[in-house]
């Protein structure tokens, strides 16, 4: 396989300017890969969270952002809110089951980890329950979030992570 046609997955910092591409990979991921699990008034009113990007910039640059390239181009992100909670985990749907979003999943924890927490906590959509729980989070409970005119569930889910001297 040539380069072009598998192109290497890479991590980086979130960089300036880039909410506005990232916004729409927020979008394209909630409307195209959540609508097994959410109607389609409860995908749009997720999505219009990105819809003012400033605050939506805003919000990614006060957390810890990261973000998965492939071939250089962005294809995901994901953020700690605080060192002990996810606060965004979103993959393109063109790079869905690429690994992207485990390569984004495994540096938060590490992150995490490195920074003392013994947990981290997600509020995984009910989309993206299985890819958490198959990471070793456990469900601490159900909740219902407001939305625009919209509620939306999803479970709050939490993973012991490995102590310092056991992150690599």
């Amino acid at each position: 396989m040539s380069a072009e046609a598998n192109p290497q997955l890479a991590l980086r910092p979130m960089l300036p300017g880039e909410a506005p591409m990232l916004a729409e990979i927020f979008r394209a991921s909630i409307m195209e890969l959540t609508q097994d699990d959410y109607e389609v008034e409860q995908q749009e009113a997720w999505a219009a969270a990105a819809n003012n990007e400033a605050a939506f910039a805003k919000t990614l640059a006060d957390h810890t952002t990261i973000v998965a390239t492939m071939g250089g181009s962005p294809v995901g992100f994901a953020s700690l809110e605080s060192d002990r909670k996810v606060g965004f985990l979103y993959v393109h749907p063109a790079a869905v089951e690429r690994g992207v979003g485990t390569l984004l999943a495994d540096a938060l924890e590490k992150i995490a980890a490195g920074r003392g927490a013994k947990h981290l906590s997600v509020d995984a959509s009910d989309s993206a329950f299985d890819f958490f729980n198959k990471r070793g989070y456990a469900a601490q409970q159900r909740n219902s979030v407001r939305c625009g005119d919209e509620w939306l569930s999803n479970t709050t889910m939490k993973k012991t992570l490995p102590g310092p001297e056991t992150v690599q």
